[in-house]
């Protein structure tokens, strides 16, 4: 029997083919036309035409029904050529075969993102924005650091130093330096009471070293949290 001809779907070529059941003819594969091969910046990809058509306002629906106003070109073998990044082509296409979004460690989402704009796939779109949001949220989230000091003061002091105080410092806690329990020592008289003010500011990162200081009206004396500052 004759070999004949026939135009292969996945290769634009042509394959050889036998008689059909009972020699009425040439048997043609039910699934030839089932099966599209993309060429994306040279990298090969094979899909059926249900997967690359799931969204119907696609770029990639539109190729499988070869509309007219898209002119796409093959390469020798019949795939589309498609002149955008295979790397980031691989997240989409994948997506598109089950519904998820799996993107490797070394790939960035913004990406995926461009590649998901150019097909046009309006719900993996939508999905690669959330994710960019989360993981922009949780980079912001870190943990705030604060400095604190403990400034000693005398009681007629104390008024004037917390209203003077600026830059984001805020009041912790006021310690009163008295009598301790069971001690015969006297630190001060109540006329002249003095206290231990403890403040705090949020520490950022500023540049060039630029980390603002307590006015100078609450520097009257700076320690380590836990030290008592010493007056002369």
């Amino acid at each position: 029997s004759a070999c004949l001809p026939l135009p292969d779907a996945i290769s634009g070529g042509s394959r050889c083919a036998g008689p059909g059941p009972g020699g009425r003819g040439p048997a043609r594969g039910r699934g030839s036309d089932k099966w599209v091969r993309l060429n994306v910046g040279g990298t090969r990809f094979l899909s059926t035409r249900q997967t690359l058509g799931r969204d119907p306002r696609s770029f990639l629906y539109r190729l499988c029904q070869a509309q007219p106003d898209l002119d796409s070109d093959k390469d020798e073998t019949g795939a589309y050529l498609i002149d955008r990044d295979p790397t980031y082509f691989g997240p989409v296409l994948n997506y598109l075969r089950h519904g998820k979004l799996v993107i490797n460690k070394d790939l960035a989402e913004e990406g995926v993102l461009e590649e998901a704009e150019f097909y046009n796939i309006t719900s993996l779109i939508k999905l690669v924005k959330d994710r960019i949001r989360e993981r922009d949220s949780k980079t912001t989230q870190i943990p705030v650091k604060h400095v604190y000091r403990v400034l000693q003061c005398q009681e007629e002091e104390l008024t004037q130093m917390v209203s003077t105080m600026s830059d984001g410092w805020k009041f912790e806690q006021l310690v009163s330096i008295g009598t301790p329990i069971g001690s015969s020592y006297n630190y001060g008289n109540e006329d002249q009471a003095e206290f231990l003010c403890v403040v705090s500011r949020e520490l950022h990162n500023a540049p060039y070293g630029n980390n603002t200081e307590p006015s100078e009206k609450a520097k009257v004396s700076d320690t380590q949290p836990g030290q008592q500052g010493e007056r002369g």
